[in-house]
């Protein structure tokens, strides 16, 4: 019997949500937090990820440990402590600072369809990692990244074309990420054996 399911999200132990969306067949790793977020079809993440205030398509796969919308700490006050917004938990008669909450969770990071966020990887506020982008393991993405190519390092810079732009441009205009259950079935033996470009040519991309 498969275990994913199209009703529900499969959660592993330890699991911490807030205000979570999840799409069809999702999973959950051990111990991973995510707080308000959209969880596209097919997604998962593996153990202790940490998603945060972001929008992730279908069939994103993100690795153990990855941050995505790490938070920021305000830079431009007297202190950057969290006392500034967090200060009902320091004094009776203080409120937090719901505006600071707001502003924080209004500054999404978008992950696409079909991406691979590795081990590691931290991808800030207000990033968009485009459909088909992998980021290495450990990077720190700081800046959008293109979609189909590959980023690696601290900050992240371009590493070289997941696919050919040409490719990459057909496969978007395919978005085979939209298909039903059954089609994707349909076409199993196809994505594991057809190169991107002969899987083009036999499903019209």
């Amino acid at each position: 019997m498969a275990r994913l399911k199209a009703d529900a999200p499969f959660l592993h132990g330890d699991v911490d949500l807030t205000e979570v969306t999840f799409g069809r067949f999702t999973e959950v790793g051990k111990g991973s937090r995510i707080a308000y977020s959209e969880i596209g079809d097919y997604s998962y993440c593996d153990r202790y990820a940490d998603i945060a205030n972001a929008t992730v398509g279908k069939f994103a796969n993100i690795a153990s440990f990855v941050r995505i919308g790490a938070t920021d700490h305000p830079l431009q006050t007297a202190s950057c402590h969290h006392f500034l917004y967090r200060s009902a938990d320091y004094w009776d008669d203080a409120e937090v600072d719901e505006a600071f909450f707001a502003h924080r969770r209004s500054r999404r990071a978008l992950i696409g369809h079909d991406t691979w966020i590795g081990h590691g990887a931290m991808i800030k506020p207000e990033v968009s990692v485009g459909d088909g982008a992998v980021v290495a393991a450990g990077a720190v993405v700081t800046k959008d990244v293109a979609p189909y190519t590959i980023v690696a390092g601290t900050p992240a810079v371009h590493l070289r074309e997941r696919q050919p732009n040409e490719i990459a441009d057909r496969l978007i205009a395919l978005a085979w990420w939209d298909w039903d259950h059954g089609r994707l079935q349909g076409a199993l033996a196809d994505f594991r054996a057809l190169s991107a470009e002969a899987f083009l040519e036999r499903y019209g991309g």
